[in-house]
């Protein structure tokens, strides 16, 4: 959903979180994650290592803005758009690959 139009107090499906979409909610699925509660405590990057190794794919990184995005929202910071978060994902992966 777009960040702009979330209403935490209505967010009770996956598909109601900012940034999901149905293709977002299934990858969320694969995960075991089913409901946006699921999602508070979680880490990003993890959730992302686990997706690209039960897919069997390397997914584009962008996938790690958006989880980082639905993440935050869940942990009590405001709905941003997924691209909010692009320049933090490259920072720490460049520091993670020092």
């Amino acid at each position: 959903m777009n960040p702009s139009r979330v209403v935490r107090e209505r967010v009770t499906q996956l598909t109601d979180l900012p940034n999901i979409g149905p293709a977002s909610a299934a990858d969320l699925r694969l995960l075991g994650i089913h409901a946006p509660a699921q999602l508070a405590g979680r880490c990003p990057y993890e959730m992302y290592d686990a997706l690209c190794e039960k897919t069997g794919v390397r997914h584009d990184p962008c996938v790690m803005d958006v989880f980082i995005s639905v993440t935050r929202f869940m942990n009590g910071e405001d709905a941003r758009p997924w691209w909010d978060y692009t320049a933090e994902r490259k920072q720490k992966l460049q520091n993670a690959a020092r």
